[in-house]
């Protein structure tokens, strides 16, 4: 994530916070780029990548947690705790992914069919 990038509170439906500081990733650079290389991710951080349907976790160091989201930001699928070098399928009517620290999404109670909120 670039100091450049605007960061965006993640709720439910519900509002309940899932990550205070989600950066947007929008262009084809940053969708590429993603968290690849990272040593760690903030507690509170993630990364939207928007449009998305699947990930990939080449050059990563740290598992997190993917949600993908269909148009109206309903949970359609969740990975948790993807690991480094794991691919994951293509998610049929996911526009978005949001990457998150690995553990997030159960601690927030997040489950498909849940409905994420992120401004932007």
């Amino acid at each position: 994530m670039s100091s450049t990038q605007r960061s965006f509170r993640l709720t439910t439906s519900s509002g309940t916070t899932v990550a205070g500081a989600v950066a947007m990733a929008d262009t084809p650079w940053q969708r590429f780029m993603g968290l690849m290389g990272r040593r760690e991710l903030a507690a509170d951080a993630g990364l939207c990548l928007r449009p998305c349907s699947s990930i990939h976790m080449f050059f990563m160091r740290i598992p997190v947690d993917a949600a993908f989201l269909d148009k109206d930001g309903v949970v359609v699928r969740i990975y948790s705790s993807l690991r480094p070098w794991r691919v994951t399928r293509v998610v049929r009517k996911a526009k978005s992914c949001i990457e998150l620290p690995a553990g997030t999404l159960a601690a927030a109670g997040v489950q498909v069919g849940d409905r994420l909120t992120l401004p932007g």
